[in-house]
C-alpha cells in the first residue's frame, strides 16, 4: 500500500464553479470551490474537489494543517499510485 501523500493547496472559496488546477506561490495546488468560507463548507468542498481529482474517496482527503485558512496542508490515503503525476498535471507541469 503506498505511504500517504502531501501537498499543499491554496483554496479560493466562493468562486463560480469548483475548479483544481494552477499555481500558488509557486508550489501551493489552486482549489477554487462555490462554498463559501464558513461553517466548514468550503474545506468539504475542498475535500470533494481533490478527492474527484486525484480519485480518491472523499473520506480518504484530510486536511492536515490550516482548516481555517485558504493555505493548507492536505494529505491522502491512501494515495493513488499516480498522486504525483496528477499533481504536476493539475500545476500545469
Amino acid at each position: 500500500m503506498p505511504d500517504p501523500f502531501r501537498l499543499g493547496v491554496r483554496v479560493k472559496p466562493g468562486a463560480r464553479r469548483d475548479v483544481v488546477g494552477g499555481r500558488w506561490d509557486g508550489a501551493n495546488l489552486v482549489v477554487a470551490v462555490a462554498a463559501p468560507a464558513v461553517e466548514g463548507k468550503a474545506n468539504d468542498a475542498v475535500r470533494r474537489a481533490l478527492a474527484e481529482a486525484f480519485g480518491v474517496r472523499r473520506q480518504d482527503v484530510r486536511i492536515v494543517r490550516g482548516e481555517r485558512g485558504r493555505d493548507k496542508l492536505v494529505e491522502l490515503d491512501p494515495a493513488p499510485v499516480d498522486a504525483r503525476e496528477r499533481l504536476e498535471r493539475l500545476l500545469g507541469g
